[in-house]
């Protein structure tokens, strides 16, 4: 969601703080701004929009120190306009800050009443306020901080500047990822790896309720109950070339071009290739004792989870439900003893779906995380992490990390299939021997996108799209249309085939494309004549299929998109790509910022 970098620096810190934001842009964001100390004063330079205004903000009207802060904002509490931006400031403090701080309005009454005044709409100025308070009465900047903290509810990264203190920085997390950078004589405070990863090899992550005081000699990290603790130092792989664009004109076309390759990492990693059999890193859970499973995700990393539920049950023979994380813990549903509850996320550090875990741990679950983020809060609160190793994903709409899950999923339900007895070894085979082909099929699909380009011209001239398929095609149907809503702004809805007779069919006519997942498996026949049901209403049907199934429809489709035959375990995961490349030619033909569509971000860190 929004972006956080602090540099304590040798020099002036300006040109860092704009690159560190410019690494968070992939998270979206909607204004952006700095601060720094000049002299002993607190000097800000904030701007609604892309982080080429705010450059032209700071070169326009001179901005400089060697300690400051930054932030790239997502609007929640208060339009997003400069007034709102952040850093936020009084007198004494500036701060910005991720999350939401539930209890804002009472805290705003009391400060307000203390004579507070306050600039803008976001709650976030709040925590500004409550600061500057206690270091009125007082307070040292580091008591301050630790007691402001104790009475905000909510969730919060905070990076914090302190008027005449060229040598502190004080960083807080709840619920919110923050992390401390290692450099030579300076040091760094962020809310993502990546922001870090042009200055720092050595990265610490702040554990829940910690707040940490940086300086250029280092940092010394408190925990909630002001503790002083020790927080290792990780190397970090990230290099500035993993996230470049290369030659490609958005970061989500490269990340899809990555994906035989990131597929193929993810792969080995489960994958035994002497064996040709799946072998699991040790996850400390007996698979075969499990009484019923739980999937909880939320957007695209859900519709992963719907794949796995259709896997679970099918292959693994055991019962499986999935779960909307916002609405999981909500329900209060009876979890079963013995049960295991799967978390997915790209980020590991979405708060809806953080929230479910822990709740699921409460509940006696035993948890299993599946990201992208091997160091994220997920990965070190689940009592089991299995990562994707799809390298930094970029793009706000998830692509290489949605087609990684899909592995991942499909090696565990194999493991846990193995495990209870439910598949003979032969079964086992074909199923691993069907997966162990999916990078080099997914290279062929890739070979195809020109035939997809030239569809998008017609997709981008309706106003509404559906997109239907049956059992593991129907969640591909729902991710395709997903996408093309995040990117294109599209009204697009996914549906099962076979619900097409119960209301869905009243908006076919000849200006609605209809996008058909129909793999040539056991069910072809049934999502061939729901096709036929559309075409006879004049409905534009573009036909995805292998050769088999695009021979059987012949020229009756509008269009036909022809994937490469697999067996129908990993057709789902193949079957992404298309409507993946779909939605972005569409985008680009419509114009819209496909990496950073409106009102979107990477990682939703509020509820």
């Amino acid at each position: 969601m929004c972006g956080i970098i602090g540099v304590v620096g040798k020099a002036d810190v300006v040109p860092s703080l704009i690159e560190g934001l410019k690494r968070l842009e992939y998270r979206g964001y909607d204004s952006a701004g700095i601060a720094t100390l000049v002299n002993d004063s607190i000097e800000r330079r904030r701007s609604e929009g892309k982080i080429a205004r705010l450059e032209e903000k700071v070169a326009g009207n001179g901005i400089h120190g060697d300690i400051g802060i930054g932030h790239t904002r997502w609007a929640t509490h208060g339009v997003p306009n400069e007034r709102n931006a952040h850093p936020h400031a009084t007198d004494r403090v500036a701060l910005v800050h991720n999350g939401i701080i539930e209890n804002y309005r009472e805290l705003a009454a009391e400060l307000s009443a203390l004579g507070h005044v306050f600039a803008s709409e976001t709650d976030s100025e709040i925590a500004a306020h409550l600061i500057t308070r206690y270091l009125n009465e007082g307070m040292t900047p580091q008591q301050a901080v630790a007691t402001a903290i104790k009475r905000m509810d909510g969730a919060y990264a905070l990076a914090i500047l302190f008027k005449g203190e060229h040598d502190l920085i004080v960083g807080a997390r709840k619920g919110s990822p923050l992390a401390v950078g290692w450099g030579e004589g300076e040091m760094y405070l962020g809310s993502d790896a990546l922001a870090l990863s042009p200055f720092a090899r050595r990265i610490s992550y702040l554990e829940e309720g910690d707040w940490v005081e940086i300086s250029r000699a280092g940092a010394i990290f408190h925990d909630e109950q002001d503790r002083v603790v020790d927080r290792p130092a990780k190397p970090t792989a990230l290099s500035g070339a993993m996230i470049g664009k290369g030659n490609y004109p958005h970061f989500m076309l490269k990340e899809i071009y990555e994906q035989p390759g990131v597929i193929g990492d993810t792969l080995r990693s489960m994958w035994n290739p002497a064996s040709g059999a799946i072998d699991l890193p040790p996850l400390d859970i007996d698979l075969a004792a499990i009484s019923r499973i739980t999937l909880v995700a939320c957007g695209t990393s859900y519709l992963g989870a719907m794949v796995a539920k259709y896997w679970f049950e099918k292959v693994a023979r055991i019962a499986a439900d999935i779960d909307i994380a916002s609405e999981f813990r909500y329900r209060d549903t009876p979890l079963e003893a013995d049960g295991l509850a799967i978390f997915i996320s790209q980020s590991g550090e979405t708060i809806d779906t953080l929230a479910a875990l822990r709740h699921a741990k409460e509940a006696g679950q035993k948890t299993i995380a599946i990201v992208n983020v091997p160091e994220s809060t997920m990965a070190r609160e689940a009592d089991a992490v299995l990562p994707t190793l799809a390298g930094p994903e970029i793009g706000v709409a998830s692509t290489k990390a949605f087609t990684c899950q899909l592995v991942l999923l499909a090696c565990l339900v194999i493991a846990t299939a193995r495990a209870r007895g439910a598949i003979s070894g032969a079964e086992e085979a074909r199923l691993s021997n069907a997966i162990a082909e999916v990078p080099s099929r997914a290279a062929e699909v890739l070979n195809g996108d020109e035939a997809i380009q030239a569809l998008a011209a017609e997709v981008a001239e309706a106003r509404d799209v559906l997109y239907i398929g049956r059992n593991t095609g129907y969640p591909i149907a729902l991710e395709g249309a997903l996408k093309l809503k995040e990117i294109s702004y599209i009204h697009a809805e996914g549906y099962a085939a076979g619900e097409l007779k119960h209301g869905p069919i009243a908006l076919i006519d000849d200006t609605v494309p209809v996008i058909v997942v129909a793999p040539s498996d056991a069910l072809f026949e049934k999502t061939f004549s729901n096709m036929q049901e559309v075409m006879a209403r004049g409905g534009k049907v573009i036909f995805m299929s292998d050769a088999k199934g695009c021979a059987h429809i012949g020229k009756e489709a509008f269009a036909t998109i022809e994937l490469p035959h697999v067996h129908p375990f990993v057709a789902p995961i193949l079957y992404a790509i298309p409507v993946q490349l779909l939605a972005y030619h569409v985008a680009v033909i419509k114009g819209t910022d496909v990496d950073q569509p409106r009102n979107l971000a990477k990682s939703v860190t509020v509820e």
